[in-house]
């Protein structure tokens, strides 16, 4: 094991380690490529902190910025570049800035770009060290002008940095107009960054791992942010990944008719999806089976998209919820998050880091509406939500997600299909009788085993939830206006306080 950890070269950048399979090639030269903007700078001072905390020496060339420029960014980072970084900051011999100088019998070029790898080679030989950033090859490619001598100078590069035995990460903007892929072809690996702009929110990174000679690495694109104290990256989920052996017991709601509804409680480690237009009650039933997990003696994690927190608390305390009771007491984590500046990639690995350090039995995610707004597209939203519900299922994790459907009564829409990926989906609706909007419950699907094709009526009161008998009396209740075809009226009860609550 520790031969493999000395033949890699961890970046200190957190997540990406776990993304090139630990780290880069030692002895090998990588390119490392974005357009201005996407955090190539403080990525590359990751990677020297790094080895300087390991005791080696490592050498910073810029050719584009100055050592004043990186000192500063690295100080807003709050990193302290030690004696083992060496700043080489590379400027052009005063002899080529003289106008006099400028017409010769060579080209100025020529010149240039043999004076610049002299430098660049001299400084190495000086300090040899074990790790060296060069920044950057857009400035290379400038003096170089022609693609046949920008290879030639890459290639002169590549083998002058291979018998040192150093660790090399080019630096490229990617600032030229035309696609030149001569330093891919060349380098050991690529990592390429990229900045997006929605139309509104935030500003969004990710990266993505394009070539890596002899070693596999994790594929695709992965969410990353640039805060105080460097870049971090959210390494794509694979649920395949994770595995842990746990009891599929039953657990109950605390609610006799709610369990009998879906054929006796919820199975451990599955997934329930709460569907029906707004103000049915999904996140009070939601709630319900967190404060059953807090009174079994479970931690519980709550995400909130769509609410606002303080709200929320003062809400559901007055149906008998103590959240914030719970949350002093360290039973339960409740996150209030902004979709406009979250990436899928950073809410996935906060909900895992929840369950993992937390230990967190229950989690709930209020809503997914809330969460589509973070996603470009509603099939990315899809696969997201399968690794992430397959991850907490297979953690032994009870996951509640709620979903906002369209309208109030009638032919309801959703903004997306999510019904095939949860093992249990229970259906909310609002329909009118005698004069009043009641609500009703029912069990669509259950996976894990057999529930009522019943539909129950309940209300929402001081004392939290209430369910009545099935409604075998009436027809048409999902469609919001049911026909009576029984001989008795069997209809919860409205007081007037449960009539209050309804309508918050």
């Amino acid at each position: 094991m520790e031969g493999r950890v000395s033949r890699r070269a961890k970046t200190g950048v957190d997540g990406l380690d776990d993304i090139l399979s630990g780290g880069l090639s030692r002895r090998h030269v990588f390119l490392l490529e974005g357009s201005p903007g996407t955090g190539k700078t403080t990525v590359a001072l990751q990677f020297l902190l790094e080895g300087a905390a390991l005791g080696e020496k490592c050498l910073y060339i810029t050719l584009s910025e100055t050592e004043e420029e990186l000192r500063d960014c690295a100080q807003s980072h709050g990193m302290e570049i030690d004696s083992n970084i060496e700043i080489f900051e590379l400027v052009p011999p005063e002899s080529l800035l003289n106008a006099d100088q400028q017409q010769s019998l060579l080209y100025s070029s020529d010149l240039e770009l043999g004076e610049t790898t002299k430098m660049i080679f001299e400084a190495f030989e000086r300090l040899k060290p074990g790790r060296v950033v060069l920044d950057s090859l857009s400035e290379i490619r400038l003096l170089a002008q022609s693609s046949l001598r920008y290879r030639r100078q890459i290639l002169a590069l590549k083998h002058f940095f291979s018998r040192t035995g150093a660790t090399v990460l080019l630096l490229d903007d990617m600032t030229s107009d035309n696609l030149d892929k001569t330093v891919h072809s060349v380098v050991h690996g690529v990592i390429h960054l990229e900045q997006l702009a929605p139309s509104y929110g935030a500003e969004r990174r990710r990266l993505r791992v394009t070539k890596y000679r002899g070693q596999a690495f994790r594929g695709g694109y992965h969410d990353f942010i640039i805060k105080t104290g460097g870049v971090a990256v959210f390494p794509r989920l694979r649920a395949l990944e994770h595995r842990t052996a746990f009891d599929r017991t039953t657990l109950s709601s605390g609610i006799a008719e709610l369990d009998a509804l879906l054929g006796g409680g919820i199975e451990r480690g599955s997934s329930t999806l709460l569907i029906g237009p707004a103000g049915t009650g999904k996140s009070l039933f939601a709630l319900q089976f967190l404060d059953a997990a807090v009174k079994r003696g479970e931690k519980a994690a709550f995400f909130i998209f769509d609410e606002e927190l303080g709200l929320l608390l003062e809400r559901t305390k007055a149906l008998d919820f103590d959240l914030e009771s719970y949350q002093r007491d360290g039973l339960i984590h409740i996150e209030q998050l902004d979709a406009a500046e979250l990436s899928p990639g950073e809410f996935a690995q906060r909900v895992c880091d929840r369950v993992a350090s937390f230990d967190a039995k229950t989690v709930l995610i209020d809503s997914i509406n809330g969460y589509q707004a973070s996603m470009p597209e509603e099939s990315a939203l899809i696969l997201h939500m399968h690794e992430l519900l397959q991850y907490l299922n297979r953690q032994g994790a009870n996951t509640f997600v709620t979903l906002t459907q369209q309208g109030l009564v009638g032919d309801m829409k959703s903004p997306v299909d999510m019904t095939y990926l949860a093992d249990t989906v229970v259906l909310l609706r609002y329909f009118e009788a005698l004069g009043k909007v009641r609500r009703a419950i029912s069990v669509i699907k259950k996976r894990t085993g057999r529930h009522e094709d019943t539909i129950r009526e309940f209300t929402i009161g001081r004392g939290g939830l209430s369910l009545g008998e099935p409604l075998s009396d009436f027809q048409g209740i999902l469609l919001g206006v049911p026909t009576f075809v029984g001989e008795k009226q069997p209809l919860m009860n409205l007081s007037s306080e449960d009539q209050d609550h309804s309508k918050q």
